[in-house]
């Protein structure tokens, strides 16, 4: 079966696999949580490519023992394997160390644990290296909320609460692709704990945005919609009252639902919520960044590029991107982003000459976030074996640079 299927598209495996095997596409996209719908738009080449996870439950669902027969050559570069990173270790260790008695003496205030991490966070943006910036601040700083809450009581417990959940909020950034999911969904989890019991809105709405990362990637897809429509709905209320922070939490939870349903196929939903978002960000001052999620237009404007190309529309993805000005992005590691959606377009539209050089615009401008980036590896990859002699060795250069073996 190998040899028949050289040369097609994963979604064209998928497709002759399936029925050769006499099942029908409702019965293979039920098994894989999705719709007939989903899977015929994989099959055409009308989606990207699910993720290595939804591409296990596909193979299993359809009987093949081994993910390579629905990838063919597409893993043969390595492209797609998860990168390492120094921070790990030291935050697993904070993460993950348990102390079952606590001095309080010297107990952080919770006041000066919530400045310290929103300096964490305004490292994580500002940093050409943000894994290896906060990686060296945010274990003591988990390290030091995990006391705070152990030792102080009422109000400033939960203030600490808060605190130690955006700690774990900017663990899972850190962590994304970098680390084994099991500690991934350990800070995603504590960080929902510690808002359920700060037991406050608008931390309980940041969690939810981060938890929602977590699902997405993890082929949880409608959960995620459902837990950020959720956290938005909490927040609705105090939108008129509130200042500038709870608006842009919910401008990032629209953009959220806007990611994962346009992942989903769902072009209606998708852009639906993506011009909710747009609206509440004319809302905001125009250079206005949440200190999470950045949300703003900047922002909002990089996410439409992202939301276009998952909807398999690159010339609108293209044509977003070129309205960005990418020094308005207030991070360095969503300015590389950036560069990275315009690469995907031109990669769907099989540019290659262009996707190599926007693909090295986003490691100038981010090269630790691209190295750790599934995508960015995975384009690189893809750039070295079907990419032509003309690019061949500038895009060799380049995987290897990313960390690709080629």
């Amino acid at each position: 079966m190998t040899d028949e299927l050289a040369g097609k598209t994963i979604g064209e495996r998928i497709q002759i696999i399936r029925e050769r095997r006499g099942k029908s596409r409702p019965v293979v996209a039920g098994l894989v949580g999705r719709s007939a719908e989903w899977l015929k738009a994989v099959e055409k080449g009308r989606l990207h490519t699910p993720r290595w996870e939804k591409l296990v439950e596909l193979a299993g669902a359809l009987g093949v023992r081994d993910v390579s027969e629905l990838t063919g050559s597409a893993t043969t570069t390595g492209s797609t394997e998860r990168c390492s990173h120094d921070a790990v270790p030291a935050l697993r260790e904070a993460i993950e160390e348990t102390a079952l008695t606590v001095s309080a003496e010297s107990a952080p205030a919770p006041a000066a644990l919530l400045d310290r991490t929103a300096d964490a966070w305004a490292l994580w943006h500002s940093s050409a290296t943000p894994r290896k910036a906060v990686g060296a601040v945010l274990p003591q700083i988990i390290r030091d909320g995990r006391r705070a809450v152990r030792v102080l009581d009422g109000a400033e417990r939960r203030e600490a609460h808060i605190a130690l959940s955006a700690a774990y909020a900017l663990a899972e950034q850190v962590l994304a692709w970098v680390s084994d999911s099991a500690l991934l969904w350990l800070a995603a989890d504590r960080c929902m704990t510690s808002a359920e019991l700060a037991d406050d809105p608008v931390a309980l709405a940041g969690s939810a945005w981060v938890l929602g990362n977590v699902w997405r990637a993890t082929g949880r897809e409608d959960d995620a919609v459902r837990l950020v429509d959720d956290a938005a709905a909490l927040l609705e209320p105090r939108l008129d009252e509130a200042d500038d922070s709870v608006r842009a939490l919910w401008g990032a939870c629209r953009l959220h639902g806007s990611i994962t349903a346009a992942r989903m196929g769902r072009e209606g939903d998708a852009l639906r919520r993506l011009d909710q978002a747009q609206a509440m960000a004319k809302r905001l001052p125009a250079d206005y960044a949440h200190p999470w999620t950045l949300f703003g237009r900047a922002n909002s404007a990089v996410t439409s590029v992202s939301v276009q190309v998952d909807l398999h529309r690159s010339a609108g993805a293209i044509d977003a991107a070129e309205q960005v000005d990418p020094e308005s992005v207030p991070s360095v590691d969503r300015r590389a982003r950036l560069w990275l959606e315009t690469a995907r377009a031109y990669h769907q539209r099989k540019d290659r000459a262009a996707t190599l050089h926007v693909l090295q615009r986003a490691v100038r401008a981010g090269e630790e976030s691209m190295r750790c980036h599934p995508v960015a590896r995975e384009i690189a990859g893809d750039l070295v074996t079907s990419g032509g002699g003309m690019i061949r060795a500038e895009a060799r250069h380049l995987a290897q640079r990313l960390g690709v073996i080629v």
